[in-house]
């Protein structure tokens, strides 16, 4: 199911229509929330660490990123009742923007996020001509398509109601989660010994 999204009926979001309809779902999520991670590439103009990284400034990027200990901590205070996981999907080898990410991604593990790791070549045959989809699942009652444009800037969802497809697709997704390396040990022996990224912009 997860490979069959692109052509499930949904409603057409923009980015800001995607914000206002998510908040009041997330608020009354039941269940798993779900995010699977599939592009190697986005772009994060609001976010410091990232500007920092695609300047060349790396030691300052990852300084940044330590920089969010606190306010990680207050929200694992927050939001320790819901159970939350992501599933990253990984080519080698990995982007500079992978690189960034997964420090962050060591940072919400550290504040209660369940993260795994699936190499790409591990799902070959549910991208037969095309990538699986990004995917955020709120429980049983809604999940969205969330959609890039060409630059990796993010640009909008589909809503998908069904609950027989949401219902598939979660299964599929717990199956992966199952099957996933813990981000943990990917990230200590994949990600830390690499040297600083070298953007090209």
């Amino acid at each position: 199911m997860l490979e069959r999204i692109r052509e499930i009926p949904g409603v057409v979001l923009s980015a800001d229509e995607y914000l206002d309809d998510f908040w009041p779902h997330f608020r009354r999520i039941d269940d798993v929330f779900w995010k699977l991670e599939r592009i190697q590439s986005f772009r994060e103009s609001g976010e410091p660490s990232w500007v920092a990284m695609m300047e060349g400034d790396w030691d300052r990027s990852l300084k940044l990123i330590d920089d969010r200990q606190d306010a990680s901590r207050e929200h694992r205070r927050r939001s320790e009742l819901l159970d939350r996981r992501r599933i990253r999907i990984v080519e080698q080898p990995v982007t500079p923007y992978l690189q960034w990410e997964m420090h962050v991604l060591a940072l919400r593990v550290a504040s209660a996020e369940q993260v795994r790791v699936v190499d790409a070549r591990d799902i070959s045959d549910l991208e037969v001509g095309r990538r699986l989809p990004e995917l955020v699942v709120l429980g049983t009652s809604v999940m969205y398509e969330v959609t890039y444009d060409s630059s990796g800037t993010h640009s909008g969802a589909r809503r998908i109601d069904d609950p027989e497809v949401i219902d598939l697709c979660r299964g599929e997704l717990d199956k992966m989660f199952t099957a996933a390396e813990d981000f943990r040990p990917y990230y200590e022996r994949e990600i830390v010994p690499l040297p600083a990224p070298r953007v090209t912009v």
